[in-house]
């Protein structure tokens, strides 16, 4: 029930004149509390799916990306409240490539489950020689088999709205065409995304980078970037072995800049200066970003990067 029909609904209560006007008053307020409650509701793993959810159903539903603000999204385990509004939610949006292991030992009803990376998963990135370390209240982990962050190449966000959109559309076809118009802005906003990242990397292709940890796979692979890996934290100074394990790196790449995932300290900067390396700023995304949304930040990441390909 909508609150147009729980209105109307009283409306015509009011008009018999067989109702008190406490008795109208509750009953407005139990047709809008059960109107409420009958949302039809999204659960998401990580931030941009909750984002492109959003974008393709407006005000239609609820969507729900439940993880900590200073979690990462990939590594976080819900509690089993949680677990029980995951399972409780009308479609529960996955991202796929092992993204958030909690989902395989969790009991999800399969037919509200949507794997958005499914459409290309012959093209996940394979990892090689995992390396554990430890960053955040999560503990020492790896990073899986799979490269995860399959959103920061852009046709493949897009790809992942499109599974969004198809689901949506199942669940509720009477929104068909006010989901299909929001998803085409999307997918529009997405490829612009694509189209400059392509002409940014383009000025200068061949360029060394450095990347403060292993989360730009499927960004290095769409844009051709000459991208190397370490194993550093933004909110942490290296310690004596990693900084001598990046002076070896610097050796045979000859990085001018390190990408970070977030700002790191001044320390960290300073220190990289000394060296002859700048620093540059690239979020991933996965949790909410500090501000703006996903589409600002991911704009803004891409202005970060002329300087560097200039």
């Amino acid at each position: 029930m909508d609150l147009e029909v729980a209105a109307m609904r009283v409306r015509c209560s009011l008009e018999g004149g067989g109702i008190s006007i406490l008795s109208t008053f509750v009953l407005l307020v139990a047709s809008l509390s059960s109107a409420a409650s009958s949302q039809f509701t999204v659960y998401t793993v990580n931030y941009p799916l909750q984002y492109f959810a959003q974008r393709i159903a407006g005000d239609t539903v609820k969507v729900v990306f439940p993880t900590p603000s200073d979690v990462d999204p990939a590594l976080w385990k819900p509690d089993v409240a949680t677990i029980g509004r995951f399972q409780k939610a009308d479609l529960i949006l996955l991202n796929g490539a092992n993204y958030a292991k909690w989902v395989k030992t969790a009991s999800l009803p399969r037919s509200r489950v949507i794997d958005t990376s499914r459409r290309f998963r012959d093209r996940y990135i394979q990892l090689e020689n995992l390396v554990r370390h430890t960053h955040g209240p999560g503990g020492e982990h790896a990073h899986g088999d799979f490269a995860f962050t399959t959103w920061l190449n852009f046709r493949f966000a897009a790809d992942q709205a499109k599974a969004i959109e198809r689901a949506l559309i199942r669940k509720l076809p009477a929104y068909k065409e006010q989901l299909k118009g929001n998803y085409i802005a999307l997918e529009k906003d997405l490829l612009s995304l694509d189209g400059w990242m392509k002409r940014v990397v383009g000025m200068n292709a061949t360029r060394p980078l450095v990347a403060s940890h292993p989360v730009y796979e499927y960004l290095a692979r769409r844009y051709d970037l000459n991208l190397q890996s370490v194993h550093w934290e933004p909110d942490t100074f290296p310690g004596p072995r990693q900084w001598v394990a990046l002076k070896a790196l610097l050796q045979e790449h000859r990085a001018r800049w390190l990408m970070w995932e977030d700002e790191p300290i001044p320390r960290s900067i300073k220190t990289l200066k000394a060296l002859g390396v700048n620093s540059v700023v690239f979020r991933p995304a996965g949790n909410v970003p500090p501000s703006g949304d996903f589409l600002s930040t991911m704009q803004r990441n891409i202005e970060n990067l002329i300087p560097v390909f200039e």
